[in-house]
Protein backbone atom coordinates (compact mmCIF):
# COMPACT_ATOMS: atom_id res chain seq x y z
CA UNK A 1 0.00 0.00 0.00
CA UNK A 2 1.59 3.23 -1.27
CA UNK A 3 1.53 6.40 1.28
CA UNK A 4 -1.32 8.29 -1.12
CA UNK A 5 -3.79 5.60 -0.29
CA UNK A 6 -3.19 4.56 3.22
CA UNK A 7 -3.92 8.39 3.71
CA UNK A 8 -6.66 7.98 1.86
CA UNK A 9 -7.66 4.66 4.69
CA UNK A 10 -7.19 6.93 7.42
CA UNK A 11 -9.29 9.33 6.40
CA UNK A 12 -11.92 6.93 5.84
CA UNK A 13 -11.28 4.91 9.51
CA UNK A 14 -10.61 8.61 11.29
CA UNK A 15 -12.99 11.06 9.57
CA UNK A 16 -12.61 12.99 12.86
CA UNK A 17 -9.10 12.89 13.57
CA UNK A 18 -7.28 11.19 16.31
CA UNK A 19 -9.46 9.20 18.43
CA UNK A 20 -9.39 6.07 19.72
CA UNK A 21 -12.20 4.57 18.27
CA UNK A 22 -11.05 2.17 15.59
CA UNK A 23 -10.76 -1.53 15.97
CA UNK A 24 -9.60 -4.14 13.72
CA UNK A 25 -9.93 -7.94 14.18
CA UNK A 26 -7.23 -9.39 13.06
CA UNK A 27 -7.00 -12.96 11.81
CA UNK A 28 -3.74 -14.96 12.81
CA UNK A 29 -4.49 -17.65 10.49
CA UNK A 30 -3.94 -15.50 7.68
CA UNK A 31 -0.25 -15.30 7.38
CA UNK A 32 2.39 -16.14 9.43
CA UNK A 33 3.35 -12.85 10.34
CA UNK A 34 0.28 -11.10 11.79
CA UNK A 35 1.36 -12.83 15.23
CA UNK A 36 5.12 -11.67 15.71
CA UNK A 37 3.80 -8.59 14.43
CA UNK A 38 1.14 -7.86 17.11
CA UNK A 39 3.87 -9.21 19.34
CA UNK A 40 6.74 -6.37 18.52
CA UNK A 41 3.54 -3.52 18.40
CA UNK A 42 2.52 -1.66 21.11
CA UNK A 43 -0.75 -1.24 19.93
CA UNK A 44 -3.45 -2.75 22.53
CA UNK A 45 -4.81 -5.90 21.39
CA UNK A 46 -6.64 -9.10 22.64
CA UNK A 47 -6.92 -12.54 21.95
CA UNK A 48 -10.63 -13.26 20.90
CA UNK A 49 -10.18 -16.92 22.59
CA UNK A 50 -9.92 -17.78 25.92
CA UNK A 51 -7.50 -19.27 27.98
CA UNK A 52 -4.34 -21.24 27.43
CA UNK A 53 -4.09 -22.07 24.29
CA UNK A 54 -1.55 -24.61 22.07
CA UNK A 55 0.87 -22.04 20.29
CA UNK A 56 0.00 -23.40 17.03
CA UNK A 57 -3.92 -22.06 18.05
CA UNK A 58 -2.22 -19.38 19.67
CA UNK A 59 -0.47 -17.99 16.43
CA UNK A 60 -3.49 -18.53 14.55
CA UNK A 61 -6.56 -17.11 16.37
CA UNK A 62 -7.94 -13.95 15.91
CA UNK A 63 -7.00 -10.62 18.00
CA UNK A 64 -9.20 -7.52 18.82
CA UNK A 65 -6.23 -4.86 18.49
CA UNK A 66 -7.30 -1.12 19.04
CA UNK A 67 -5.36 1.15 16.07
CA UNK A 68 -4.33 4.71 16.98
CA UNK A 69 -4.76 7.41 14.75
CA UNK A 70 -1.17 7.97 12.88
CA UNK A 71 0.88 5.66 14.85
CA UNK A 72 3.68 3.79 12.84
CA UNK A 73 2.44 0.46 14.56
CA UNK A 74 -1.11 1.35 13.02
CA UNK A 75 0.50 2.12 9.63
CA UNK A 76 2.91 -0.86 9.60
CA UNK A 77 -0.32 -3.27 10.29
CA UNK A 78 -2.40 -1.57 7.85
CA UNK A 79 0.18 -1.49 5.03
CA UNK A 80 0.40 -5.53 5.41
CA UNK A 81 -3.41 -6.12 6.36
CA UNK A 82 -5.18 -3.87 3.62
CA UNK A 83 -5.41 -6.18 0.09
CA UNK A 84 -4.94 -9.36 2.26
CA UNK A 85 -7.68 -10.03 3.64
CA UNK A 86 -6.46 -9.96 7.27
CA UNK A 87 -9.37 -8.80 8.99
CA UNK A 88 -12.24 -6.13 9.47
CA UNK A 89 -12.13 -3.08 10.71
CA UNK A 90 -14.89 -1.48 13.35
CA UNK A 91 -15.84 1.40 14.87
CA UNK A 92 -16.82 1.49 18.58
CA UNK A 93 -16.15 3.78 21.90
CA UNK A 94 -16.08 0.92 24.22
CA UNK A 95 -13.41 -0.48 26.22
CA UNK A 96 -11.19 -3.62 24.71
CA UNK A 97 -12.89 -5.71 27.64
CA UNK A 98 -17.16 -4.64 26.67
CA UNK A 99 -15.65 -5.35 22.89
CA UNK A 100 -14.35 -8.74 23.00
CA UNK A 101 -16.82 -9.72 25.34
CA UNK A 102 -19.15 -8.70 22.71
CA UNK A 103 -17.30 -10.20 19.44
CA UNK A 104 -16.68 -13.49 21.52
CA UNK A 105 -19.89 -14.29 21.63
CA UNK A 106 -20.07 -15.00 17.14
CA UNK A 107 -16.55 -17.34 17.33
CA UNK A 108 -19.15 -20.26 17.50
CA UNK A 109 -22.20 -20.91 15.49
CA UNK A 110 -24.74 -23.72 14.94
CA UNK A 111 -25.09 -25.74 11.98
CA UNK A 112 -27.98 -26.79 10.18
CA UNK A 113 -27.57 -30.36 11.55
CA UNK A 114 -26.62 -28.63 15.35
CA UNK A 115 -23.31 -29.25 15.28
CA UNK A 116 -20.97 -26.23 16.58
CA UNK A 117 -19.20 -24.34 14.16
CA UNK A 118 -16.16 -21.81 14.02
CA UNK A 119 -17.88 -18.83 12.32
CA UNK A 120 -15.01 -16.22 11.01
CA UNK A 121 -16.72 -13.12 10.46
CA UNK A 122 -13.72 -11.38 11.18
CA UNK A 123 -12.58 -12.45 7.25
CA UNK A 124 -13.63 -10.16 4.82
CA UNK A 125 -14.62 -12.57 2.47
CA UNK A 126 -16.97 -13.74 4.62
CA UNK A 127 -18.74 -10.78 6.31
CA UNK A 128 -18.99 -8.81 3.48
CA UNK A 129 -21.24 -11.51 2.42
CA UNK A 130 -22.87 -12.37 5.60
CA UNK A 131 -23.99 -8.85 6.29
CA UNK A 132 -26.56 -8.38 3.73
CA UNK A 133 -28.15 -11.68 4.36
CA UNK A 134 -28.90 -10.84 7.69
CA UNK A 135 -32.23 -10.08 9.48
CA UNK A 136 -32.81 -6.92 11.20
CA UNK A 137 -32.57 -8.77 14.69
CA UNK A 138 -29.30 -10.31 13.67
CA UNK A 139 -28.20 -7.46 12.56
CA UNK A 140 -29.05 -5.59 15.96
CA UNK A 141 -27.00 -8.60 17.90
CA UNK A 142 -23.99 -8.50 16.02
CA UNK A 143 -23.74 -4.57 15.89
CA UNK A 144 -24.54 -4.23 19.52
CA UNK A 145 -22.49 -1.54 20.61
CA UNK A 146 -20.74 -1.57 16.66
CA UNK A 147 -21.20 2.10 14.37
CA UNK A 148 -20.24 0.56 11.77
CA UNK A 149 -17.49 -1.74 9.99
CA UNK A 150 -15.33 -1.44 7.31
CA UNK A 151 -13.52 -3.92 4.97
CA UNK A 152 -12.09 -4.41 1.66
CA UNK A 153 -13.99 -4.87 -1.34
CA UNK A 154 -13.02 -7.83 -3.66
CA UNK A 155 -10.62 -5.26 -5.02
CA UNK A 156 -9.03 -3.55 -2.17
CA UNK A 157 -8.63 -0.09 -4.08
CA UNK A 158 -12.90 0.04 -2.43
CA UNK A 159 -13.79 0.24 1.22
CA UNK A 160 -17.05 -1.05 2.07
CA UNK A 161 -18.54 0.59 4.98
CA UNK A 162 -21.20 -1.31 6.40
CA UNK A 163 -23.76 0.53 9.36
CA UNK A 164 -26.98 0.17 10.64
CA UNK A 165 -29.74 2.41 12.29
CA UNK A 166 -31.33 -0.15 14.31
CA UNK A 167 -33.97 -0.92 10.89
CA UNK A 168 -31.99 -1.55 8.01
CA UNK A 169 -28.25 -1.72 7.01
CA UNK A 170 -26.66 1.14 4.94
CA UNK A 171 -23.73 0.37 2.95
CA UNK A 172 -21.03 2.55 1.03
CA UNK A 173 -18.33 2.07 -0.76
CA UNK A 174 -15.47 4.40 -0.77
CA UNK A 175 -12.82 4.45 -3.54
CA UNK A 176 -9.39 4.34 -2.39
CA UNK A 177 -7.71 5.50 -5.61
Amino acid sequence: MNDERLSRLERCLWPEGSRRNVWMIVDGARDPRVFPMLLDCHLEYSCLYSGTLPSALEIAAPYLVRLDYGYSDTHLLLRHAWGNNWGVFLKCDGALNRLRRHLREFLVVRGPDGASLVFRYYDPRVLRVYLPTCTRDELSTLFGPIECFWMEDEKPETVLEFKFNHVQLASKKIALG
